[in-house]
């Protein structure tokens, strides 16, 4: 069985990563897809992020009455900065024979994997999916296969979909007290305008 995993700050999680979500699942035959929110994300140390209370519960709506996305909370309920490669870790001390992990990433992040904590762990601890972002051209994996050796074998490439909605974004539409309708599922909207997120810019 294929298990994907789809991490980030989800602040908040948006329609897009729905999609995207949904479109790996059915490309690679996933049986199900993991939201993981980050905890602390070391490579965002100083970026402020809203509380893990937040960013969970906006997932937890978003996926709701979908059987094939489930929430994963390791991360917050972990103290200090969020690697990526003890998620997985801990991840595949819980599957069965024969399961496998598939890690969803852009291809922005792709390129960065070099500067990830123990890329060559990570790797052998799961398949990399990686989507494209907009505006980042394609990640030149033979550059990336000599700072982390046998990463070609363990990626895969996909050229869908290509996701124009970001957070940040989203942030700055309701900081500015414009319009954030089908940016983010209804009861994620509803959501921030009750809890009176991202009101201030950042």
């Amino acid at each position: 069985m294929k298990i994907g995993v789809l991490g980030g700050t989800f602040d908040p999680i948006h329609t897009g990563h729905l999609v995207l979500a949904e479109e790996v699942r059915l490309r690679l035959g996933l049986a199900e897809v993991l939201f993981v929110p980050a905890g602390r994300p070391w490579l965002k140390s100083g970026t402020p992020i809203s509380p893990a209370e937040h960013r969970v519960r906006m997932v937890r709506l978003a996926i709701a009455g979908r059987p094939y996305f489930k929430l994963s909370t390791m991360e917050v309920d972990r103290p200090g900065p969020s690697y990526t490669v003890d998620t997985m870790l801990k991840l595949k001390s819980q599957l069965a024979s024969g399961e496998e992990l598939y890690f969803i990433l852009g291809w922005d992040n792709l390129e960065e994997l070099p500067r990830w904590h123990e890329p060559k762990r990570l790797i052998e601890l799961c398949r990399l999916v990686a989507v494209p972002r907009v505006g980042c051209p394609v990640p030149d994996l033979k550059t990336l296969e000599a700072d982390v050796p046998g990463l070609f074998k363990r990626v895969i490439m996909l050229d869908k979909p290509e996701i124009d909605i970001s957070a940040s974004v989203i942030r700055e539409r309701v900081a500015r007290g414009l319009s954030i309708e089908h940016l983010v599922p209804e009861a994620v909207g509803k959501y921030i305008r009750e809890q009176k997120l991202y009101k201030e810019r950042r």
